[in-house]
């Protein structure tokens, strides 16, 4: 999280449980502002999203990824429907020596199959939701070793999934030059998209013409670099309003607009609520 979690039973690096259909819709909540990857595989029904404004129905052994900064709805799913998900905060997940590829792994469905899914061999989903179990299991004990026990344990699922991912997405769709650039690109918002709000500068920072990074981003996601810089400083500016003492002129200020009424301008624009109002529906 970017700042103190708004949740029990989170300590804000890593939290596994098994869902169901009540428990997936407080998901939609906490889209809009959390900083963290979530892996969710389907165990039984079905779950529809909409994902950059497209419809996606996951049914069992789909592995659905969502990465900070994705708009993300969860719109429907079956009374029968039964997952397990597990909740990563952004900065231990790159941070970690063993899994310093997170980022790839998170997005190659994106960039390879233009959605944040894979369907698995069953044995593959098998072998994910056993490793979630038993991150699960040390979450709730009281291991001396615990913090890490669990880095380790979320090193192999991360590597397992890879593993899976290799098997599931047999073909590039895109040239790997593309590909490089569009995750490197990624890698760079998480710590400047509240200072650089241009193309320039992530273009500078990737030694292409912002042309290029824009034809790239575009070309991947059928988005564009404001679209994910707007969506990174969105999902700040929800968090900080939720849970922050902070005034909107600070989080203005924090998330450098020029001034209190730019900043007004662009979350009503995009949220649909001015900062107050989102504010006073905590």
């Amino acid at each position: 999280m970017h700042n103190e979690t708004p949740f029990e039973n989170w300590d804000g690096k890593m939290y596994c449980n098994e869902t169901d259909t009540a428990i997936t819709f407080r998901a939609n909540e906490t889209h809009g502002y959390m900083a963290a990857y979530t892996f969710t595989l389907v165990l039984k029904g079905w779950l529809t999203i909409v994902y950059n404004g497209q419809e996606l129905t996951l049914r069992p052994d789909d592995l659905y990824i969502y990465s900070p900064g994705l708009p993300v709805t969860i719109v429907a799913a079956s009374d029968d429907y039964h997952g397990i998900c597990l909740l990563a905060d952004e900065h231990i997940s790159i941070e970690l020596p063993t899994v310093r590829d997170m980022v790839h792994i998170a997005y190659l469905p994106i960039v390879r199959l233009h959605e944040p899914k894979l369907t698995l061999a069953h044995d593959d989903a098998e072998q994910l939701a056993a490793k979630m179990r038993e991150i699960t299991a040390y979450l709730h004990s009281d291991h001396i070793f615990k913090d890490k026990v669990l880095q380790m344990l979320y090193a192999i699922f991360l590597l397992d999934l890879q593993n899976a991912q290799d098997r599931a997405i047999a073909q590039r769709t895109v040239p790997q030059r593309v590909e490089e650039i569009f995750i490197s690109f990624i890698r760079l918002l998480p710590n400047h998209f509240a200072a650089h709000h241009d193309i320039a500068f992530y273009a500078s920072a990737l030694h292409i013409s912002p042309v290029y990074l824009s034809r790239v981003v575009r070309q991947v996601t059928g988005r564009t670099v404001i679209d994910y810089v707007n969506q990174h400083l969105l999902m700040e500016a929800s968090f900080l309003l939720r849970t922050s003492q902070l005034s909107i002129a600070q989080i203005a200020d924090r998330l450098h607009f020029a001034e209190a009424a730019s900043f007004s301008k662009f979350f009503s624009r995009t949220k649909g609520l001015s900062p107050r109002e989102y504010r006073n529906k905590r």
